[in-house]
């Protein structure tokens, strides 16, 4: 079994996660692997499990998010 690097629960059905920088990273569910690796949205704060929108490296959930703030270019 493998431990989740995150709520440490030992789960024989933990899954492995490689990141583009190929760093192994091991979870015992999405929820664990979204709390340690989605982004967050530089203006509400939740994380960003879809596709999200970004403009000069900042990264948002959507594009409303990104205006609040006023960015009015932002790239899906």
């Amino acid at each position: 079994m493998a431990r989740c690097e995150v709520c440490g629960n030992d789960y024989d059905h933990a899954f492995t996660v490689i990141s583009a920088d190929g760093v192994s990273h091991v979870f015992d569910s999405v929820e664990c692997a979204a709390h340690s690796i989605a982004p967050t949205c530089d203006h509400c704060g939740c994380r960003v499990l879809g596709h999200g929108v970004e403009s000069d490296g900042r990264v948002f959930c959507c594009a409303s998010c990104a205006r609040e703030v006023g960015v009015l270019r932002v790239r899906a």
